[in-house]
């Protein structure tokens, strides 16, 4: 009765949570979905007009626009906004936009490198978007003073006729204030991503003029990835030389501002893929992160006031990222002198796990040209790795099962004692030179490991849109073919507990023969959950990444055939596991007889 009683519970608890496991991955790991169609009516403005609760729709994992009528009216003002005003336009090997006159603004900018999405003629990911957009992001740069002797947020500035900037041509704007001093900006950009902006001052008056130098980068929250517990997304800067996570959107809201302690070393806004910064060049500067109200935030820096004599010129460089968190691009700045750039990708407590195993990834990348065969590449050297440590477990359990007629007579000699008990099993195993933690270790060890795949394999962004065979067209997004619809055929989109795909199927299938080879549970209830494991898991895994569930079935197939090598190598405990399942079965049929 009570083994019944332990099955009936393990099985609705089961139930309990695969039927709220839609909830729970839509919290933890939504993805996006196909925007709902905008309702024509009457004119382009209304049908166009963002709905009054956007902002409560949950965030993607990559981001981006979670509303239709807002992505409808982001084309729209962006239309409007790019084709009107004096623009200097940017053409470069990583970044394409334009620079707005009216405030020196930079506020348009598509990466090149990266596409929207894998569909055949998707435009460039756009990271910035003028002001009054809904994507709002704009970096700008200046210097705080006195009033109409400092440019103001919307002067409009002077560019040379025909001016364009790019890696070989520079461009500088100029505004002179008509009482003695001129202002000038002097633009230049790399292959990459990263601007630099060279903020001058030539006092021409006869009297001394004091300013502080300044720039910001301004964004919308409503564009913001997911920030999670391993993954974060939001403000983000070094100070002093280490990489703070710590402060979210929402810290920045209740506080207004948030200023950080130490030498600011860079500081702007993260999301999983892209980023936004400013570093300050050969300056101690402040940094400071803002809550504008209404879902707008502003990371700034602000350099000490100084005084430019007359006659002299005033220089303060201050750099620019913004742009795909590509591994290799961070750790050239890095390199270059920017203070741990490269941790602007969230490794995490196992970093030193995780970059080298991401340096593999990408090698083998280079070397066979598909990342789905890269990632299983990488999963059987890992595993040839962990081999000899899976050795040594199954080892000790051979050495374990070999006692285990020894133990059981101790148990049932001394049940009435139980510390004498524990001192003669504890003789024992000395005796027989056995280390009943020896079997646990091994998995210990494999936990940083295997959970550094995983974190390598949700941050890199070059898995991204990248495809693997047939219908895997981007190993960062959940299998696209589910069986519930005969795979697109039917015109439904299954819920997402029950958007098993091929993949996930294959996990739940190679997981059962996995858990097949494992000796029987004693314990009835352990056997059923055990039993019901790998279907479980089939429908945890199906909404997350393809490459994820590829590495989780070539991980499966490697571990069924190594268990299969290690039972030929013992024995002993084919053997010994056969007769737990023979003498289960004849338990199972005395009860069934009983009753």
């Amino acid at each position: 009765m009570d083994n019944q009683r332990n099955i009936i519970l393990a099985v609705v608890l089961t139930a309990l949570v695969l039927f709220g496991w839609e909830a729970g991955v839509g919290y933890f790991y939504p993805q996006a979905k196909a925007p709902a169609q905008v309702e024509q009516s009457g004119s382009t403005a209304d049908a166009a007009k963002p709905a009054a609760d956007a902002s409560k729709i949950k965030p993607t994992r990559e981001g981006g626009l979670r509303d239709a009528a807002e992505v409808a009216l982001e084309k729209q003002d962006l239309k409007t906004a790019l084709t009107t005003g004096g623009r200097v336009p940017i053409a470069a090997p990583g970044l394409s936009g334009s620079i707005n006159l009216s405030g020196a603004l930079i506020d348009d900018l598509v990466i090149n490198r990266h596409t929207e999405t894998v569909k055949k003629g998707s435009g460039p990911v756009r990271i910035y978007s003028p002001a009054g957009t809904p994507a709002q992001q704009f970096a700008q740069f200046g210097w705080v003073g006195d009033k109409g002797v400092t440019p103001a947020a919307q002067t409009v500035w002077s560019a040379p006729a025909g001016a364009r900037l790019t890696p070989s041509t520079p461009v500088t704007l100029t505004w002179d204030n008509g009482k003695g001093q001129v202002y000038s900006i002097t633009f230049r950009i790399d292959d990459n991503y990263m601007i630099t902006a060279d903020q001058s001052v030539a006092n021409k008056s006869g009297a001394p003029v004091s300013v502080k130098p300044f720039g910001l980068v301004n964004r919308t929250d409503e564009t913001a990835s997911l920030d999670t517990w391993n993954v974060h997304s939001g403000p983000i800067g070094a100070f002093d030389g280490s990489v703070t996570f710590g402060t979210n959107y929402s810290d920045v809201s209740d506080a207004q501002t948030v200023k950080e302690t130490g030498s600011t070393d860079w500081i702007g806004f993260t999301d999983v893929y892209w980023m936004s910064t400013l570093i300050p060049v050969k300056a101690k500067a402040e940094g400071t992160f803002r809550s504008l109200g209404n879902h707008i935030f502003r990371a700034d820096v602000v350099y000490g006031p100084s005084v430019v004599q007359p006659g002299k010129i005033l220089t303060q460089e201050t750099r620019l990222f913004a742009g795909a968190k590509e591994h290799s691009v961070l750790d050239g700045y890095e390199k270059q002198g920017i203070a741990n750039f490269s941790l602007a990708i969230d490794w995490g407590w196992f970093r030193w796990f995780e970059k080298p195993i991401f340096w593999l990834l990408t090698k083998l990348f280079s070397l066979t040209g598909n990342f789905g065969v890269a990632i299983i590449l990488l999963t059987v050297i890992v595993r040839g790795m962990m081999f000899p440590v899976a050795q040594r477990q199954f080892a000790s359990m051979a050495a374990m099962r070999a006692i285990q007629p020894k133990m059981k007579a101790l148990q049932d000699r001394y049940k009435d004692d139980k510390q004498k008990q524990q001192q003669e099993v504890m003789k024992l195993y000395k005796e027989e030179g056995v280390n009943p933690l020896a079997g646990c270790l091994p998995m210990f060890l494999q936990v940083p490991v295997f959970f550094a795949l995983y974190k390598t394999l949700i941050l890199s962004i070059e898995m991204r849109h990248q495809p693997f065979v047939l219908w895997i067209k981007d190993l960062s997004s959940p299998d696209p073919l589910h069986i519930l619809n005969l795979f697109g055929l039917l015109p439904f989109d299954p819920p997402g507990f029950l958007a098993i795909g091929i993949l996930a199927l294959l996990l739940g299938v190679t997981m059962y023969f996995q858990f097949k080879l494992n000796p029987a549970q004693m314990d009835p209830a352990q056997q059923q959950i055990f039993a019901l494991m790998p279907w479980f898991m089939m429908f945890i895994m199906a909404p997350f990444a393809s490459g994820l569930l590829i590495y989780w079935i070539t991980s499966n197939l490697l571990t069924i055939a190594q268990q299969k090598y290690l039972y030929s190598r013992h024995p002993q405990l084919k053997a010994q596991a056969e007769k737990d399942a023979q003498d289960k079965q004849r338990a199972l049929d005395r009860e069934k007889s009983k009753a």
